[in-house]
């Protein structure tokens, strides 16, 4: 599906996506390459970055990879300096790397949990934290990626729900303390995504899958399309008055209670 926006209202920026090697966060780099900036693509897989990276150049943008493991905050301001030497200021920062496993509590070790709160709430502070000093001037956009689990809870997710609220938090903390520097902060939280990752595990029949779609108020996945349109808003200056939102594209499934748990979908 082509982007709803037409003009490059990315180009001369460059931004900055963990988890950019596949699923939501490298269609959002593709389409910010698509609108003129030049990305660099962030993950643990090199092999995954590369085939990311050779898409978007294959297409006429420009992109670079950092494999490293955003628990390693040295490996990330590394990786944000390599960004600067090689694009120049870094303007949009995504911070995307997650992990996500189904556990009820008692069947879950403590490093289980804590792996999980390590990957996606500490790894979003170490990214964020790491960034300020290349962030810090108006138009700078951070945006991280949350999930309904932020406000919902859902079991066999105690990791992820509990991990999810402080990204949340965390967020709007940052657009308190760092709106002053010229930084918006804002979260994405997607509902059902189409040819994710996440999708075939939670629904790998089409049973599954259409009991998921009945618990969507519009019937239906959403698309990784529609998520990177909703962040190239949220990095243009059509969004330059936004900050400390917690935006929800999930075709309404959080506006009502769903009957379908996790444990039933394993």
């Amino acid at each position: 599906m082509a982007s709803i926006f037409r003009d490059r209202l990315l180009a001369g920026k460059t931004a900055f996506v963990t988890g950019g090697g596949s699923g939501i966060g490298q269609r959002m780099a593709e389409r910010f390459a698509e609108h003129g900036a030049k990305v660099m693509l962030v993950g643990r897989k090199q092999e995954k970055l590369d085939a990311a990276a050779s898409a978007i150049q294959s297409s006429g943008g420009t992109a670079a990879t950092a494999s490293l493991d955003v628990r390693d905050y040295p490996a990330v301001e590394a990786a944000l300096q390599k960004t600067k030497d090689q694009f120049g200021e870094i303007d949009i920062l995504v911070c995307g790397a997650a992990g996500n496993f189904p556990a009820p509590v008692l069947g879950m070790s403590a490093n289980g949990f804590k792996a999980v709160i390590d990957i996606d709430l500490l790894g979003t502070f170490n990214t964020c934290r790491a960034a300020y000093a290349h962030l810090r001037k108006p138009g700078a956009a951070i945006i991280s990626i949350s999930a309904s689990h932020a406000s919902m809870p859902i079991a066999n997710q105690s990791h992820v729900c509990a991990a999810k609220a402080g990204v949340d938090l965390l967020t709007r903390t940052l657009a308190i303390e760092w709106g002053p520097a010229g930084i918006r902060a804002n979260c994405i939280t997607p509902g059902p995504t189409d040819d994710t990752e996440g999708m075939r595990r939670l629904a790998p029949t089409p049973e599954i899958r259409r009991r998921v779609e009945d618990a969507v108020p519009l019937r239906r996945f959403g698309t990784k399309d529609e998520l990177a349109d909703l962040a190239l808003f949220l990095c243009s200056d059509a969004a330059a008055y936004i900050t400390g939102a917690v935006y929800v594209c999930d075709g309404g499934q959080s506006l009502v209670r769903s009957s379908l748990s996790t444990a039933e979908i394993r």
